[in-house]
């Protein structure tokens, strides 16, 4: 075979072909290959193409077209060729200038991408491109520490936590090739000598994939790739003399980062519109709990390190008192006939500081709302947190944007107090705020001071807080095990008044470590208390409770507790380790000028100088005050709420596969009064059975405003709202009523609204206590039986300070725990105060009137107690006069009213008489549980005796005592009621009175369902209860059984033997349930 031309035949080495120079193929006696087969096929279709052309000529020939028709046809298609190309000619021009720009931006900023030098600075944020290296070369091995901390530690918590989830298991863990990425790194500097603060701004697109599987329910499910991004900040404290010179490592996201995660497996689901908004905020939800403000990861670098709880969670650094006043400018969002009509806008305000959010109320229709609102925010981190306030229009469907305004707290912590107007961003128009910054003190030397500031301070929804307290919940010590010897699941929750937190639950241990902290408001810390209950995660168990009054903090070094404390209701060694701080709110006002804003709620002004007096003849000492007229005309509005049914479900379980019920509850207001029922648990038709009581006025325009809550840890869900005009209420008097939930797809709620208007007479104060008795709730308060207006006039002759200087005087009036506080009057011994308060009676013979005369910075100059009984002898139930004050020096003059709260609608009726067949004198049997048929021995003889009598208003005294009680069956509950009162001139056995306490059975039952107790007292004779029992059953079975009431006492603390001090056994059938009756 001869070489081709193109082959080199010399010895000598050839060049290389270039990319332009293709080596020629023999062409000797070889076959055609695939090269002759394709160019015979290009020569075949470019002969068909031309073909194609001449097919029009043809056409237009045979059905005797002109040649114009071809012509035109022919230009047409020679335009759109040219056309064509031209577009194709300047896409390549395009795509070849957008390479060569790629090829010059890369070869110009090649050092700057790879390898930036040592001198280029940016003014806040340092590049770090050797940490991002360090982090690469560590990540493989991040990734195995992983894969052993999911295995070892979280999966077995996970199985732990649910007997559902005991076949959890991680199958695959991988963090994947791309490691996290920092992008910048901020020192702060000047903060702190003792600490190191950094902020890295981190970003992570990984390929991260890890596999879970749950083999009993044949259930897999996975993430594939994350991204997040946030500012991550970082704190090396305490500094130390020693190696490793940092004690501790701090860490935690100052706001919420970015999170977007892919799912796989079962929980592609989510991806569907509305299930994945669900799960992104269940899932940063989760972090926030664990890496957000005010929590953070703590990695101590040092054994056994001081103050580790105080670095893992510090106190806030201060507190903010923010003052969303209103707004002006808003831009108009409603539109009305398709947007030819331009309307105005319903504005309400989120306020947010970190994860600390709050949502102002809706002003309608309005431009320049005003909202006069208060929140108070705890400040962790300064510099880093700011102030968000973003403002919306409400609408039924989506609601629009109006603007944004942003500020960070080191500026309120620079100014002390701001009251500015702020433009808002990405909308038009301002937001007045005015920002108060809240200092803590470790002394309660001004707490007296503080609160006297804040009863002049006008903060709504909530009254202003004095103090804040931290609760480091450590640790507790054999807790009681459950039944079977089986270990506890132990959680805590931690109350102050209406404010709950609860912790974490450890699983299986009676001596849990739990290391959280929980941080409240306090109003008052001289009355509140803390109530603690240790509970098993199903909260159905109770292992331990504390009640801890927070005066004792008051006393306490730099207000500071730090101790283990005993548990009660729990075993004899169960006790837990807390440390308790509380702090002072202070703001100093020496430098604080509040401008007086007309319209505002809480605007005022401190350079208001007082009144002097006038040099006109004083007027001759009154004899009686002079009320204006609408004193005393209160109402008490009795609003009981009953049930709802076919509400929504809002519980989700597995990432909200599973849908589940609700724990609702409900929400009053009216008249400034908030109530709120208890929660029941899983329950879509949800039965409260609650009573509240308010004073209201006949002020037109007031509204009942109900809202039902699901309640959840974190954010309670929204069920539903109604609203009641109280006009309606109070001009009918009475409203049963089944009201339909707005803004929900489904549900109702049945209340039932009662107008209580008092009586100037005391006839009738017997029946209400015993009707208020059987109709008494046994989750509501005790029932008012009356209502007590005090007008509050004068006093005169109070005592000077240090002999010579008048004081400025208020007052304080307090029934209970209910107070209210006059104005005081600067600088006078004779002040006029002209105001007015009422209080609710529970028990009017027993109660009194508390009034106390103080002045300011100078104490207390007088005081009063006026017993609730001397009103009932007074004529029409009043005293109207001057009262001489406690102290000798001083006199009130005062009005104090009663009025007696009669119900018409309560579906009882009281009888002052006692039953005519059966008697409740005491009788000695022995207890016999298991021999029932017996215990009816004596029972008949005392009938027959009582039969023939004239049925006496009181029994005579039986040789045992006696025990008063009331049987009623409520007709609307299907319930049979049992009222244990009292007993009395019970038989003492030994040389020490009896424990006694009361037990109830219903026969002809032997089981214990149907038993019920009063709680024990001690050492006495004569033991008051007024405890309410219930019983589940129709009327007609109620009929066919007997009660059975055995009054018994303990006879030693370590026995569980009873002593039996007598018993009374009542037929049911004999009994006119219907109307309730005491009786001895």
């Amino acid at each position: 075979m001869e070489p081709s031309p193109g082959d080199g035949s010399s010895p000598s080495p050839s060049p290389p072909p270039t990319a332009h120079a293709k080596p020629e193929q023999s062409s000797g006696d070889q076959p055609a290959g695939p090269g002759a087969a394709g160019e015979a096929l290009a020569v075949l279709t470019s002969f068909g193409r031309r073909l194609l052309v001449l097919v029009p000529v043809y056409l237009a020939g045979a059905m005797g077209l002109s040649v114009g028709f071809v012509l035109f046809g022919l230009a047409l298609y020679l335009g759109w060729r040219r056309v064509r190309e031209e577009k194709e000619r300047s896409l390549r021009v395009a795509r070849q200038l957008l390479d060569d720009e790629e090829r010059l931006t890369a070869k110009t900023l090649y050092m700057s991408h790879r390898e930036l030098p040592a001198w280029v600075s940016f003014p806040d944020v340092e590049k770090a491109e050797w940490l991002n290296k360090i982090v690469a070369q560590v990540w493989p091995f991040l990734g195995q520490y992983m894969e052993k901390l999911l295995a070892e530690t979280v999966a077995p918590a996970v199985r732990g936590s649910n007997p559902h989830l005991q076949t959890f298991t991680f199958t695959r863990v991988e963090l994947g090739e791309k490691p996290l990425r920092i992008l910048g790194v901020k020192v702060h500097t000047g903060q702190s000598k003792k600490q190191i603060l950094l902020d890295l701004n981190i970003s992570y697109v990984g390929d991260v994939q890890i596999d879970v599987e749950v083999k009993k329910y044949f259930c897999k499910a996975g993430v594939k790739g994350m991204q997040l991004h946030g500012i991550l900040r970082v704190i090396l404290e305490p500094l130390m003399g020693d190696l490793p010179i940092v004690g501790a490592v701090s860490m935690f996201f100052i706001r919420r980062p970015t999170l977007d995660i892919n799912w796989t497996g079962m929980t592609n689901l989510l991806d569907i519109p509305g299930l994945s908004s669900l799960s992104d905020t269940m899932i940063m939800d989760s972090i926030a709990a664990f890496l957000v403000l005010p929590n953070r990861l703590l990695v101590p670098l040092v054994p056994d390190l001081q103050d580790v709880a105080q670095l893992r969670s510090p106190l806030p650094r201060g507190i903010i008192r923010i003052h969303l006043l209103a707004a002006r400018g808003l831009s108009s969002k409603d539109k009305y006939v398709k947007g030819l009509i331009e309307g105005k806008s319903d504005p309400y305000a989120l306020v947010r500081v970190g994860t600390q959010a709050f949502c102002s109320r809706v002003i309608n229709e309005e431009l320049n709302p005003q909202w006069g609102e208060t929140y108070e925010v705890m400040v962790h981190e300064v510099p880093g947190q700011e102030i968000e306030v973003e403002v919306f229009d409400k609408d039924p469907d989506k609601d629009d944007f109006l603007g944004r305004m942003k500020l960070d707290v080191g500026k309120v912590l620079q100014a002390g107090v701001m009251d500015e107007w702020f433009p808002l961003q990405g909308g038009q128009g301002q937001v007045h705020l005015r920002l108060e910054w809240l200092s803590l003190l470790p002394d309660a030397e001004k707490l007296e001071q503080i609160l006297q500031w804040n009863r002049g301070v006008s903060s709504r929804p909530e009254p202003p807080s004095a103090a804040i307290l931290v609760v480091y919940l450590d640790r507790a010590q054999d807790l009681p095990l459950k039944k079977g010897n089986k270990e506890p699941n132990p959680m805590v929750q931690l109350s102050i008044q209406d404010v709950t937190q609860e912790s974490k639950a450890v699983y299986s241990t009676n001596c849990p470590v739990w290391e959280q902290a929980f941080r409240f408001f306090l109003q008052d810390p001289r009355s509140q208390e803390l109530d603690v209950q240790v509970k098993d995660d199903s909260r159905a168990l109770t292992l331990g409770a504390l009640t801890l009054p927070l005066a004792r903090l008051l006393t306490a070094p730099e207000l500071t507790l730090d101790q283990w404390f005993q548990l009660s209701s729990s075993g004899p060694n169960s006790r837990l380790y807390m440390k308790l701080v509380m702090r002072l709110l202070y703001l100093d006002t020496s430098q604080v000028r509040f401008p007086a804003v007309p319209g505002i709620p809480g605007a005022w002004d401190l350079d208001e100088s007082p009144q002097t007096g006038s040099s006109v003849d004083v007027p001759p000492r009154p004899c009686h005050t002079t009320p204006d007229s609408s004193f005393g005309m209160e109402n008490v509005l009795r609003l009981h709420v009953l049930e709802a049914q076919d509400l929504i479900a809002k519980d989700r379980f597995l990432g909200g596969l599973v849908k589940g019920k609700s724990d609702p509850y409900v929400k009053l207001k009216l008249a400034g009064r908030s109530f709120r029922s208890h929660v029941v648990r899983e329950d879509l038709n949800p039965r409260w059975n609650e009573i509240f009581e308010v004073i209201v006025t006949s002020i037109p325009g007031q509204e009942l405003k109900v809202e039902v809550f699901d309640k959840d840890l974190d954010k309670d869900d929204f069920l539903g709202r109604c609203k009641v005009s109280l006009t309606t209420v109070l001009n009918s008097g009475f409203l049963d009523e089944w009201l339909t939930l707005e803004d929900v797809p489904s549900g109702r709620l049945h209340l039932r609204l009662e107008r209580l208007t008092p009586r100037p007479t005391a006839a009738e104060l017997e029946e209400v206590l015993q009707v208020n008795s059987l109709i008494q709730t046994q989750k509501s308060a005790e029932l008012a039986a009356a209502l007590l207006s005090v007008y509050l006039e004068r006093a005169e002759d109070l005592p000077l300070r240090k002999g010579t200087k008048p004081p400025s005087p208020y007052a304080t009036l307090a029934v209970g725990d209910t107070s209210h506080k006059t104005k005081t009057v600067p600088q006078t011994a004779t002040p006029v105060w002209n105001e007015s308060a009422a209080f609710l009676i529970r028990k009017p013979n027993t109660e009194s009137l508390e009034l106390q005369v103080r002045g300011e910075g100078s104490g207390t100059l007088g005081s009063l107690s006026l017993p609730l009984s001397e009103l009932l002898v007074a004529d029409r139930l009043c005293l109207d006069r001057w009262f001489t004050l406690s102290n000798g020096q001083g006199q009130v003059l005062l009005r104090a009213q009663l009025g007696i709260l009669v119900s018409q609608h309560s579906g009882v009726e009281a009888h002052s008489h006692s039953y005519s067949h059966s008697s409740s004198s005491l009788s000695e049997e022995p207890e016999l549980w298991s021999g029932l048929p017996q215990v009816t021995s004596s029972a008949p003889e005392l009938r027959q005796r009582l039969t023939h009598s004239d049925s006496p208003p009181e029994a005579p005294a039986g040789p045992l005592g006696q025990v008063k009680l009331t049987v009623w069956y409520h007709s609307e509950e299907r319930k049979l009621i049992g009222f244990i009162h009292s007993c009395r001139a019970l038989r003492q056995n030994g040389r020490d009175p009896p424990d006694p306490y009361v037990s109830l059975l219903l026969l002809p039952d032997k089981n214990r369902g149907t038993k019920r107790k009063t709680s024990q007292k001690k050492r006495t004779l004569n033991p008051e209860f007024n405890e309410r029992f219930e019983w589940e059953l129709s009327l007609d079975e109620a009929l066919q059984r007997k009660l059975d009431v055995s009054v018994k006492s303990s006879s030693s603390f370590m026995s569980r033997e009873r002593d039996l001090l007598g018993k009374v056994q009542l037929d049911l059938a004999e009994i006119d349930l219907s109307q309730g009756a005491a009786q001895w």
